[in-house]
């Protein structure tokens, strides 16, 4: 998939794009029916052209390699919940530290980037902890990578913040300085449409 240009204000797929992704994402969902049991496709496709504004955000998840797919849909709200369900943290979104204060915070060595920046700029958001145990009961995720996830305010406010990954076959939550970035640690979203 190619970029695309993210200084547009109003930020929209072409056709060809569009077209492209909602094979992907048909593929995808055909593919992996334990994860939406009992949704069907044309209704998930029908959301989604009624909210073109969301599928430049799943562009965005995609092209960083997060293989988003929905993993649930809220009926009181009427809304699908899509999901970075790549088998390792999404390669294009690695090797960020946590927030822009972590890397503001940074005297040298100062990644490219923050996952909470980026998922603000992809207009998802980062997984909570619960959220991420969630996902691991669809599937194993992360056998070698981490993934920030979202941070209480009080770990925050104490220079840390949480990520976690899979190993012998159980979750596990770990801390970490939040300005801290690794190439095997990116983050996933989520997103509502």
């Amino acid at each position: 998939m190619t970029k695309t240009n993210q200084t547009n204000e109003k930020q929209e797929l072409s056709a060809v794009q569009r077209e492209e992704l909602l094979s992907i994402l048909n593929t995808r969902f055909e593919k992996n029916m334990n994860r939406h049991e009992g949704l069907e496709w044309e209704t998930v496709l029908a959301k989604l052209e009624a909210n073109p504004e969301k599928l430049w955000s799943i562009y965005e998840m995609e092209r960083t390699e997060g293989e988003p797919d929905v993993i649930g849909y809220v009926k009181e709200k009427d809304e699908y919940l899509f999901c970075d369900c790549a088998k390792e943290s999404p390669k294009g979104r690695r090797s960020v530290c946590y927030d822009r204060e972590a890397l503001e915070a940074r005297k040298k060595h100062k990644p490219e980037n923050s996952a909470m920046d980026m998922a603000v700029e992809m207009g998802i958001e980062m997984l909570t902890e619960e959220q991420y145990r969630e996902l691991q009961g669809l599937g194993e995720f992360d056998l070698k990578t981490s993934s920030w996830v979202q941070t209480p305010d009080e770990i925050r406010k104490l220079g840390g913040a949480l990520f976690c990954d899979r190993r012998f076959n159980h979750v596990f939550v770990y801390h970490n300085g939040a300005d801290s970035y690794y190439g095997a640690r990116g983050f996933r979203g989520m997103l509502r449409v």
